[in-house]
């Protein structure tokens, strides 16, 4: 796979900022002009891009209330249908194309996650710069294939698959001549709990798919973002509302403005912690390392005394004689008058006895 993938002007590889992404999802209720006012605060807050989903309930799944369609695996929308769930939390096709020009207006790359073949065609059309293929979707090999065969890069997420089901989707990626992925790891549950996440996979993806790799986050809060960035993670997505309170399918687990702000912060300031793998001193250090430790003579002496652990002693600051030293010159004698505080220095310390034995 590719180290190194361009997403409208953004490049993303080792070295590259954090890309944040603001997932919409359901989180416009329907409302057109709420959608856009998500996409402000998305702006405002710091993120790279805004992401929708495009699909319709029909696309996605069938209008059937047989019990397979039922949702009853323990998450917030227990109770209904898929169906059901869809028909309020599925963005309108006729806005998308809207939502794209402002987006773009506003500086953000804008695109979305498709969830069938017609709804590629339909992205395709409003030229989006990069396709999400949803966790649930990492098993629809005929749907991977064709997001593929377009040529955008491709962000996977991996919620719901197992190892073989990533090497099937990558597998399929590059017989279509697409290495431009990046993994997302991701936790399906919402909100997921924290002992859930299983963050040192991050660096394992890395390793074992030797692709970029992401964090799509479903927990509470930005700690479980800001440690994914730690450990390597080159993508993060959250999803966001205006306010939890306002409802919708999504919203007990999005953040809201303030809360994505703090989040893009921490990233950046984490982005200059962790840096670079160095064992150099920064000039800031080299200063430090001024009050370090050496030998120095810590009570008055006289010429031809004999050095012993009251009167030779490791100290800060570092003028002295570095402290591996110390044993060396214990038994020794001054050759001259010293006072309290003197730095330790070889011309300090008489050979010449020893050499005479």
């Amino acid at each position: 796979m590719n180290k190194e993938i361009m997403i409208g002007n953004h490049k993303i590889n080792e070295d590259s900022p954090t890309f944040v992404i603001a997932e919409m999802s359901a989180n416009h209720l329907m409302d057109f002009d709420r959608a856009v006012a998500i996409m402000q605060a998305a702006k405002d807050a710091g993120a790279d891009a805004i992401k929708i989903q495009t699909y319709t309930p029909d696309t996605i799944t069938l209008d059937c209330d047989d019990p397979c369609f039922q949702i009853t695996q323990g998450t917030i929308w227990d109770g209904t249908t898929l169906h059901k769930l869809y028909e309020t939390a599925y963005t309108p096709w006729e806005w998308q194309p809207k939502l794209k020009k402002i987006a773009e207006e506003m500086g953000l790359v804008f695109f979305s996650s498709p969830f069938d073949l017609t709804s590629i065609d339909f992205l395709e059309e409003m030229e989006v710069p990069v396709y999400k293929v949803a966790s649930f979707e990492i098993n629809d090999i005929p749907f991977i294939r064709k997001i593929a065969r377009t040529g955008k890069p491709i962000i996977m997420s991996t919620g719901i698959a197992y190892l073989a089901d990533i090497e099937l989707a990558l597998r399929t990626c590059k017989e279509e001549g697409n290495e431009n992925v990046i993994l997302l790891k991701c936790t399906s549950a919402y909100p997921a709990p924290y002992e859930d996440i299983n963050l040192k996979t991050i660096p394992s993806m890395k390793e074992v798919f030797d692709c970029v790799v992401g964090l799509s986050d479903h927990t509470m809060g930005c700690a479980v973002a800001g440690a994914g960035v730690a450990l390597g993670a080159k993508v993060v997505e959250k999803h966001l509302t205006l306010r939890r309170a306002d409802g919708g399918a999504d919203a007990a687990f999005s953040m809201e403005p303030e809360e994505f702000k703090e989040m893009v912060d921490h990233i950046r300031m984490i982005e200059k912690a962790v840096g670079k793998v160095t064992y150099d001193l920064t000039p800031k250090q080299k200063k430090s390392r001024e009050h370090s430790r050496s030998l120095f003579v810590a009570q008055d002496m006289k010429a031809g005394d004999v050095f012993t652990p009251e009167n030779l002693r490791s100290v800060r600051p570092s003028c002295g004689l570095h402290t591996r030293y110390y044993e060396e010159l214990l038994g020794k004698r001054i050759t001259r008058d010293a006072r309290l505080g003197t730095p330790m220095d070889w011309s300090l310390v008489d050979f010449t006895e020893k050499e005479q034995q």
